[in-house]
């Protein structure tokens, strides 16, 4: 049976939020796969081609469209599954240095669970903590920030014994109105916006 075949008061509620047109109908397309992944933990490709057929378009656009989203994953994932943020400040931060211990630890690649199901690993785009750098999340869960080699390890640690420790931060961040991070410590990190000023130059 397919996965929404016994499903249709929810499909007919997604639909409901959207216009009763043919662009309406593939504005449901995320809220669908985010309901088939928090069932599975990804999609395989008949339920990209059943999404794609209820919303009218092709399981090509359906897969293109996770494709972007690095929070939609093709594949099953681990049991806990740790997404390191990689772009610019993490990267400058040590983010590279934890992406290696993780998956020489672990002993798992992107796309791979390791044999006990508990881990797998992805590299994702700015997760927007720079301020916390370097970070990671584990599943749809909170940012553990300012990830040390040592903090790291503990992390792994409690993960094996099945103890997640608690996230340093739950997702959305808190950031005040001056644009300034808070971290779970109650320490304020980045830039403040009352900091900026015009920039002031030569001729172009």
């Amino acid at each position: 049976m397919s996965y929404f075949a016994d499903k249709q008061p929810l499909v007919a509620d997604i639909f409901s939020r959207y216009p009763a047109s043919p662009q309406g109908r593939r504005s449901a397309l995320m809220p669908l796969l985010r309901e088939v992944q928090n069932a599975h933990g990804y999609v395989s490709e008949p339920q990209m081609a059943e999404i794609a057929a209820l919303c009218g378009t092709t399981a090509t656009e359906v897969r293109s469209v996770m494709s972007f989203y690095s929070t939609y994953h093709t594949v099953p994932t681990g049991k806990y599954h740790l997404q390191v943020c990689s772009t610019l400040m993490c990267s400058l931060a040590g983010s590279d240095e934890l992406w290696d211990q993780l998956v020489e630890t672990l002993d798992v690649q992107p796309g791979e669970v390791s044999p006990d199901g508990r881990f797998s690993v992805q590299k994702v785009e700015c997760l927007g903590s720079c301020g916390t750098a370097p970070m990671m999340q584990i599943g749809d869960e909170g940012y553990y920030e300012n990830v040390t080699p040592s903090k790291c390890a503990r992390i792994l640690a409690a993960l094996h014994a099945d103890a997640p420790p608690a996230p340093d931060n739950l997702v959305p961040v808190t950031v005040n109105a001056e644009g300034r991070q808070t971290l779970a410590n109650g320490e304020m990190v980045g830039a403040s916006i009352g900091g900026l000023s015009p920039l002031t130059g030569g001729a172009a």
